[in-house]
């Protein structure tokens, strides 16, 4: 296997992934803390703060030509939300030092800048420089009041806001504006010392590094020294986290429908959990329906029987939500679904005419229906699996995508690897299929309309 992890500190480990399918190596670093409201905000703050400057190179300007020097390197950061973490991610491309016109250590100064950008920012008085603050408060300022804009992506993250209301998953990873005011580039330092402080580290290299004794380059690098070792501060999540938490939703909510129904309110019986409907108007010319559901499945590795689900549900051309919602019937401009594993959750995502509304509605409900009862054909999940097959082959054509799937399964902490993943996906069965459909319920639905 190409892919090796090692322990750095407590908290900070390195991952390493030899391939030689590229003539640059990249380099990142993941910095994870669990979402919460007070929080969000300044994590992505601080990610575009970092970028502006080093105590070595104080200015964008010296990091562009520093970069430049190092036979044309990029550097590129931001902030994710990975499941109830938040990401501060930073990534560095250079090439590989078998390629250099002359022996260098291209490796070290490498991972040198990196670890400088996220760990040895330019300071002045013991805070953030405050012009570098203040521009990036209104950078940011934009971006987010800017998410109405596009108006597909808004519907989506909207629904995820309603389903996953008073949750850390249901936060807007760029914050809120209301924010931004109160920060200061004191307060913001001293939150990036306790955030380094305490935070998951890990730190990623790909490409031709082997015999390159990149853990002994880290190991020895200043910034890495100057950082303690700690409990790492953040969230597992995976199909089975997120199941033993809607159990427990479900018996407390269960709890307190049996209250009332003995202190005589007005229901008398416990009903099931209904579906929370969502419409919010807009100047649109087409209607955005997006649909959030719940994977109620408690089995381990459920996961790859839930992504052959979502592939046949709405995963492409074949799909069902595909040919009946938007082919068949024309009631959708645009029909598919999404897997989010992190979540055990699937939102489908719908742009129809406003009028087509319900008849849209009633026919991707006809789907997973259709899903529950054995609906679909071996040739249906013959075409999704080779769907999956294909975008698993297509995880080591690309560095980034390589490492994004690795830094999954760590913060999932469930690995597996590439090829494994592969095989779980080709074993699943028509009826591991069916049994998990009778598992998947509507959250949520969402509607943006005129």
């Amino acid at each position: 296997m190409n892919y090796e992890k090692q322990g750095i500190k407590q908290g900070i480990t390195l991952h390493q992934i030899q391939t030689e399918n590229y003539k640059t190596n990249l380099y990142a670093i993941f910095i994870a803390t669990p979402l919460k409201r007070e929080n969000v905000t300044l994590d992505a703050l601080i990610s575009a703060v970092l970028r502006r400057g080093t105590k070595n190179l104080p200015s964008q300007e010296q990091i562009s030509k520093k970069l430049e020097m190092m036979y044309g390197a990029s550097f590129n950061c931001g902030i994710e939300k990975t499941g109830d973490n938040h990401i501060l991610k930073f990534y560095l491309e250079a090439l590989s030092e078998e390629f250099l016109p002359k022996p260098e250590e291209l490796i070290k100064e490498s991972l040198g800048i990196l670890l400088d950008l996220s760990f040895n920012p330019y300071t002045e008085n013991g805070a953030f420089k405050a012009e570098y603050v203040e521009g990036e408060k209104q950078n940011l300022k934009q971006i987010i009041e800017a998410k109405i804009d596009q108006k597909d992506r808004y519907a989506y993250d909207r629904c995820t806001e309603e389903m996953f209301k008073g949750k850390p998953y249901g936060l807007y990873k760029y914050g809120y504006v209301e924010d931004l005011e109160s920060i200061t580039p004191e307060s913001l330092y001293k939150y990036y010392q306790e955030l380094i402080a305490t935070a998951k580290i890990d730190i990623f290299c790909s490409g031709r590094i082997k015999d390159k004794n990149v853990k002994e380059i880290i190991e020895q690098n200043e910034n890495i020294q100057n950082l303690k070792e700690r409990k790492p501060n953040y969230i597992i999540n995976n199909e089975t986290t997120e199941a033993k938490e809607r159990n427990e939703q479900d018996k407390t909510q269960k709890s307190i429908d049996a209250n009332e129904q003995i202190e005589g309110k007005e229901n008398n019986e416990i009903k099931d959990k209904k579906e929370n409907v969502v419409t919010e108007s807009m100047q649109i010319a087409q209607g955005k329906l997006v649909i959030g559901l719940d994977v109620n499945e408690t089995k381990e590795n459920s996961r790859f029987i839930a992504s052959v689900y979502n592939a046949i549900l709405g995963g492409g051309a074949n799909s069902k939500l595909f040919q009946n919602v938007r082919e068949k019937n024309s009631l959708a401009y645009t029909a598919n679904s999404g897997y989010i594993r992190v979540k055990n959750a699937i939102f489908i995502r719908c742009g129809i005419e406003i009028d087509n509304y319900q008849k849209a509605l009633d026919t991707i409900k006809e789907q997973l229906e259709d899903m529950k009862n054995g609906k679909f054909t071996d040739e249906d999940i013959k075409n999704s699996k080779e769907l999956i097959l294909a975008s698993i082959e297509g995880i080591t054509e690309e560095q980034d995508t390589e490492i994004t799937y690795y830094y999954g399964q760590e913060l999932a902490d469930r690995f597996v690897t590439v090829e494994e993943y592969a095989e779980k996906i080709k074993d699943v069965t028509k009826e591991q299929i069916i049994d998990l459909a009778k598992n998947v319920t509507i959250n949520t639905i969402y509607f943006l309309r005129d």
